[in-house]
């Protein structure tokens, strides 16, 4: 067997974990809780208020590090310009110095 299908294989049973015990944990914490908005009240069941947590902390986490990258990204494309001139101008300078010795 190759490495890639050995891999594949052990990425569907790592995910088949996770939503084993997702389920069981959805089951564990099927309770209602009262959520208090700022014009009423409404029961939800503890595992789905707990996944939505998790969910939006995810998307928040997803767009800080989408802004950091392309931030950096940036910067690295404006430090490869830099370089590039640099190295331009090195060059040159070596090229001058090297007319200038002959």
């Amino acid at each position: 067997m190759k490495t890639g299908k050995i891999m594949r294989y052990i990425g569907y049973i790592i995910i088949l974990v996770v939503v084993l015990i997702g389920i069981s944990f959805a089951v564990m914490n099927a309770n209602s809780v009262p959520v208090n908005y700022y014009t009423g009240q409404q029961h939800v069941p503890l595992s789905l208020l707990l996944a939505l947590s998790f969910g939006v902390g995810v998307i928040i986490g997803i767009a800080v590090l989408f802004f950091k990258n392309t931030r950096l990204r940036l910067k690295n494309r404006w430090l490869s310009k830099r370089l590039k001139k640099t190295e331009k101008k090195l060059n040159a300078l070596r090229a001058t110095l090297e007319e200038s010795t002959d």
